[in-house]
């Protein structure tokens, strides 16, 4: 499939924008289900979408949908700081629209294994743009925008195991749209900048930070840190990755805050 290539704020075709579009709502905004609502808050993790995520999740479905039914097999991306609720946003849109029409590849199931991070001395910045595989990523994209006749596996990551894991997940020849997300899909440095060119779509998820903070370090708890540990970790780390994608919000199609 033809396709023209992502150089700024551009739309899935090409179409030149003047930059994102912008939805504002705060972050614990009463739900948008009125009729015609238009604002729109960023999910973050574990909040019920169209409760206190105060996000209008059937309006951001329509817009995922309308990339489905477009013809062809298209590539929705949604990018943001750690914490931000890229993959539960991801999973909300695929779940509504079901598995013959949506499946969900992470960019996180191309981090580096923990003992390949050790190896390179990195594994006390897990996280960081280095500790992934960002070629493999672009390469698996491709592949997908090629939607042949034979299924693409592709990796996950399991946070119980902190390890990508490959072959998690089966991505059909039939299913139209692929919702990828992950902090680096719209950085602009290195190897990640072959990525937003393959995207047709691209969201930039930018809720409030004391929020995001406070939630990305009860999920780190979660995960097995104790809580001087987590809080240490996000301001050290995850909060130094945040500031790095920052400036991918500008190449996004929509913006969500």
């Amino acid at each position: 499939m033809h396709r023209t290539p992502r150089t700024g704020n551009f739309s899935g075709h090409g179409t030149r924008r003047p930059g994102p579009f912008v939805r504002h709502a705060p972050s614990y905004a009463p739900p948008y289900d009125r009729p015609g609502a238009t604002a729109c808050g960023a999910v973050e993790a574990g909040a019920p979408i169209g409760q206190d995520g105060g996000m209008d999740l059937a309006e951001l479905e329509r817009r995922a949908r309308a990339l489905a039914t477009a013809g062809g097999r298209r590539i929705l991306g949604i990018a943001g700081p750690p914490g931000a609720g890229k993959s539960t946003l991801a999973a909300r849109l695929a779940a509504a629209l079901g598995p013959e029409l949506a499946v969900v590849v992470p960019m996180d199931g191309f981090h580096l294994a923990q003992a390949e991070l050790v190896r390179l001395g990195r594994a006390d910045r897990k996280g960081a743009p280095d500790t992934f595989d960002a070629v493999g990523y672009a390469v698996l994209l491709r592949r997908l925008r090629e939607a042949g006749v034979d299924t693409v596996y592709a990796p996950a990551f399991d946070r119980s195991l902190e390890e990508p894991v490959a072959g998690s997940i089966p991505v059909h020849p039939r299913v139209p749209l692929v919702i990828t997300e992950g902090n680096y899909l719209l950085h602009g440095a290195g190897e990640w900048a072959a990525v937003a060119p393959l995207l047709d779509e691209a969201w930039f998820l930018a809720p409030d930070d004391a929020l995001r903070v406070r939630r990305l370090t009860d999920r780190h708890v979660r995960h097995g840190k104790d809580p001087d540990r987590a809080t240490e970790w996000v301001a050290r780390s995850d909060e130094a990755n945040a500031r790095l994608v920052a400036p991918g919000r500008s190449r996004a199609d929509l913006v969500l805050e």
